[in-house]
Parts: C-alpha cells; sequence; structure tokens
C-alpha cells in the first residue's frame, strides 16, 4: 500500500538525519518505514479522535524504541537532533490528516529516547 495523502506522498521524513553522517542511513531508512507505515494504517483505520490517533502513534513510538537500540549499536543514538527531527515528522503526519490539536509530545509519548 502506499500513501494517499497529497501532503505526505512527497513528504522528506527524517530529512534532517539523513543529512547528518552520525546517522547511519540504513537505519534511517528504518525509521522512515515506521513513519510510512504509520500514514498508511491512519489511511486504512481512518481514526476518528485524538485518542484513536494517538494508539497508533504510539505503536510507531514503540517501532522507534526498538530501532534506537540498532542505533547504539553503530555508534549513534537516537539523541537531540533525532528526537526533535522524528517529533517534527509525527506532528506533519498528524497535521495533514486533520488533527491540528494533536501534541507533540503526546504524539510520541511512549518514546525512551
Amino acid at each position: 500500500m502506499a500513501i494517499k495523502n497529497e501532503d505526505l506522498k512527497s513528504y522528506p521524513f527524517l530529512a534532517d538525519m539523513y543529512s547528518d553522517d552520525y546517522f547511519p542511513d540504513h537505519l534511517v531508512d528504518k525509521g522512515r518505514n515506521i513513519l510510512i507505515t504509520l500514514c498508511e494504517t491512519i489511511e486504512a483505520e481512518n481514526p476518528e479522535s485524538l485518542d484513536d490517533l494517538y494508539a497508533l502513534t504510539h505503536a510507531a513510538t514503540e517501532e522507534f524504541n526498538d530501532l534506537a537500540g540498532e542505533f547504539e549499536e553503530e555508534e549513534s543514538e537516537i539523541e537531540t537532533a533525532a528526537r526533535d527531527c522524528i517529533g517534527n515528522d509525527f506532528a506533519a503526519i498528524a497535521e495533514a490528516y486533520g488533527f491540528d490539536d494533536a501534541d507533540i509530545e503526546e504524539l510520541i509519548a511512549p518514546r525512551d529516547w
């Protein structure tokens, strides 16, 4: 399945991480795939409330939690710059699907990075 939302079809997910050599591209690719899958899930499930959206973003955040260990294995980590980049992309996704009032911190609340 591909993203249908016109605003997100060509969105540069995790662009700041790709532009920084500190983050291995093959791991950033995995993060990008998490975000793309989140978009596809939102489109398939069509959440009606913020709570419904948060359930989906929390599941994606848990996937980033799992990915954090892989970054550490490659002498990298999901640190401040990455956290901001990921959080901003979650916010862009929420906004693109009409959840303008979504709280960035709540979108990624279960994060451990």
